[in-house]
């Protein structure tokens, strides 16, 4: 039988910015802004800092972004990176929730993930053009539909398995590039052989997209230098379009399993596709090899730090960084071609997997997301569940 549920304040089941010691000076565990992935529950990195200041957290809570654009682009995560007992801290541009008793925690985090809390989160932000901030005590005081502990758990744990799986393939993922990276480091330490860039491939530069063609919706997503992560890109957030200029290259038109380099800002970040539908926009570059095969031993030779230093160090700019394709092909790297294309045997598997692991993780996260604000509202019935 379906439980019942009752209305309070968002307040009643969470504690907002919770009180934790934490002496000024002290070494802890930090998580930047920047570290925090839209719409994924786990925080991939961190660094440690002396504390000066920020919002304190423990393992269990849930952080959010309260400033734009960090809220819109789904800035929400559930801390776990910490041990028993230890506090980490992070940006002050972050609210943290604690479930109260009676609460699941998995449950808090979907909650807070849902509609029900972002929307009117985002609709309260005040403040200047471009430092709107969300006024907490209208979180606070939203009226929530809160099920049984029971039902809550249930809840937690069907969207938990969907973050789950998402998260060991991120993790696959993870542990691939760190394997094809000491091959490359090999690689390069055995080559006395060296060649311009410019001799094993060439780039394929986006189209000057019009801004005034953008639609919320539309048949085609545009992928910038925003959705260009490391390993992977990432379509969050990506402007629409339906109609494609005439005068747009056919190489503009992405597919599965191409490689693109971010030209401007966080310059030399690379990543896979694993979307259809995306088009490339300008300042962004698709790797073109001169043998097809060599595609993942370029890819991943592009993910050796020391290529993003060498990139790092040939790009223009002080306020924004830019990077010239033409440049960047001049550069010399270490390559013999039958070398090359016997370990590019040994890379296209894990290129392969990594693009299919991200391929899954994309439906996961999209059945995820369908299923939460069903699953969170009560519109799914989940009673009958056996955990």
């Amino acid at each position: 039988m379906k439980s019942e549920r009752y209305n309070v304040k968002l307040s009643d089941i969470a504690y907002f910015n919770p009180t934790e010691k934490l002496s000024k000076g002290t070494l802890a565990k930090k998580v930047a802004m920047d570290k925090l992935q839209p719409f994924c529950r786990e925080i991939p990195s961190y660094e440690w800092k002396a504390f000066s200041g920020g919002t304190k957290f423990r393992n269990g809570d849930t952080i959010m972004a309260r400033i734009t654009p960090c809220l819109e682009n789904g800035k929400v995560a559930k801390v776990s990176i910490l041990d028993e007992n230890e506090i980490g801290f992070g940006s002050t541009e972050y609210i943290v929730f604690r479930a109260k008793e009676n609460v699941d925690p998995d449950f808090l985090y979907y909650l807070i993930c849902s509609p029900i809390v972002r929307e009117p989160a985002i609709k309260s932000m005040v403040g200047s053009s471009g430092r709107q901030r969300v006024q907490t005590s209208v979180v606070e005081n939203l009226m929530i539909s809160v099920p049984s502990l029971e039902e809550q758990r249930k809840i937690g744990s069907l969207l938990k398995a969907l973050d789950d799986k998402i998260a060991l393939n991120n993790q696959i993922n993870n542990n691939l590039e760190q394997q094809a990276t000491a091959l490359m480091t090999n690689y390069c330490a055995s080559m006395s052989f060296t060649t311009e860039l410019g001799q094993i491939m060439r780039f394929e530069n986006g189209y000057a997209f019009q801004s005034k063609s953008y639609l919320p919706i539309g048949k085609y997503r545009i992928i910038t230098i925003k959705n260009v992560q490391d390993g992977k890109i990432d379509s969050q957030g990506a402007a629409f379009i339906d109609d494609v200029p005439q005068n747009m290259k056919a190489g503009c038109f992405l597919s599965i399993g191409d490689s693109l380099l971010s030209l401007t800002g966080n310059v030399g970040r690379v990543g896979i596709v694993y979307e259809n539908n995306l088009l490339l926009n300008q300042r962004v570059a698709k790797f073109v090899p001169n043998r097809n095969e060599l595609l993942p031993w370029l890819y991943y030779y592009f993910r050796l730090p020391s290529m993003k230093t060498s990139l790092e160090t040939i790009a223009k700019g002080t306020a924004q960084q830019n990077l010239s394709p033409v440049e960047t092909l001049k550069l010399e790297v270490s390559f013999e071609e039958e070398s090359a294309r016997e370990l590019s045997k040994v890379l296209q598997p894990m290129y392969d997997a990594e693009v299919q692991n991200s391929i899954e993780s994309l439906r996961l996260s999209q059945l995820r997301d369908s299923l939460l604000p069903r699953l969170i509202s009560g519109e799914l019935d989940v009673s009958d569940i056996e955990l």
